[in-house]
């Protein structure tokens, strides 16, 4: 059991999020791909992806041991949406930050001179990691990604109307069925480890996640205390049989996109799933940020994609419309 202590200031800092980032749902999707005692919701996920992960995903596989703690993704690549920042974040982790994630880990004897460089910060051993990550990303995760953002986000809707409807205590006594009592001011949460957790003051960041085990797992950052940590909730339950989640969209989908809006202005749609800013699109798709920013105008007006100011920036976000389009279904479906 783990408990969470809440003070008033915790209580009014707590937040909901749409995802835990897709390198954590890229690691915990191997994981399952494992797991043949996995809930029946990912079985056609299951039967689809298997087979198609060869020894590319090696060193992600290395990073998952059979028992003992497992690696907090989220901390060491952040809980963005886009594949390449998490990528950048995983390049420029901190030595420091590798040794705590990595140095409670019980590596396989094979494994342990490769994860002893790793943990060093060897520049090699993090490209493997790296490109592991992409290779098993685009066969597990990205197929799917646009449902399951979808989901996800609906998801979080979901919450973000209950916290308006009652508060953030109420959410809480609607969050994770059995598994999450609120007693205030504490929050129980079902763990195989005991703890007792102390906010202070941070607050809390609740997110849903697709691919996790059942478990609802508690994220944190170890370098930086002051950061909230994220209380990751599985989105899917054993009764949540929706499996049009699984459909993959194929390489036909993908070239009459391309048919349909020209090449650079597919791919820019296709990048801005999960948001993306004017400046990240330029460097992703290999194209000016004025050619990035006028692609994304034109989209706009068609509503296809939608923009709002993000800081200094702008984020890039589909409509329904857009997200139909790229799965290329009717977006009352």
């Amino acid at each position: 059991m783990k408990r969470i202590q809440f003070t008033a200031e915790d209580l009014a800092r707590t937040r909901v999020a749409t995802t835990i980032g897709v390198a954590a749902e890229t690691f915990d999707s191997v994981r399952l791909l494992k797991d043949r005692d996995a809930s029946l919701v990912f079985r056609r996920w299951q039967v689809s992806v298997r087979g198609r992960l060869g020894e590319q995903a090696g060193p992600l596989a290395a990073l998952m041991p059979r028992r003992g703690p497992l690696i907090d993704a989220t901390s060491l690549m952040g809980d963005t949406a886009s594949i390449d920042e998490a990528v950048d974040n995983l390049m420029a982790a901190p030595r420091a930050l590798l040794r705590l994630e990595l140095g409670n880990l019980d590596f396989h004897p094979t494994h342990r001179s490769w994860a002893r460089n790793l943990m060093d910060g060897d520049r090699e051993a993090r490209l493997e990691v790296a490109a592991a990550l992409r290779a098993c990303h685009s066969v597990t995760v990205a197929p799917y990604w646009s449902r399951v953002r979808s989901h996800l986000s609906e998801v979080r809707g979901a919450f973000v109307r209950t916290m308006a409807d009652g508060g953030v205590e109420q959410l809480f006594t609607t969050l994770g069925g059995p598994l999450v009592r609120w007693r205030p001011p504490v929050l129980e949460v079902a763990h195989s480890h005991d703890a007792d957790i102390h906010l202070n003051g941070r607050g809390l960041v609740i997110a849903p996640t697709m691919f996790s085990t059942p478990q609802i797992e508690l994220l944190s950052s170890p370098l930086d205390p002051d950061r909230a940590p994220t209380l990751a909730i599985p989105a899917l339950g054993h009764s949540s049989l929706d499996t049009a989640l699984w459909e993959d969209v194929g390489q036909s989908t993908a070239q009459s996109l391309e048919d349909l809006l020209g090449r650079t202005r597919a791919a820019v749609l296709r990048a801005t799933l999960g948001g993306c800013g004017t400046t990240e699109l330029a460097r992703r798709l290999h194209i000016s940020p004025a050619t990035a920013s006028h692609h994304a105008t034109v989209l706009r007006n068609a509503r296809l994609v939608t923009t709002r100011q993000d800081g200094k920036a702008v984020l890039h976000t589909l409509t329904s419309l857009g997200i139909a389009l790229l799965e290329q279904r009717s977006p009352l479906a």
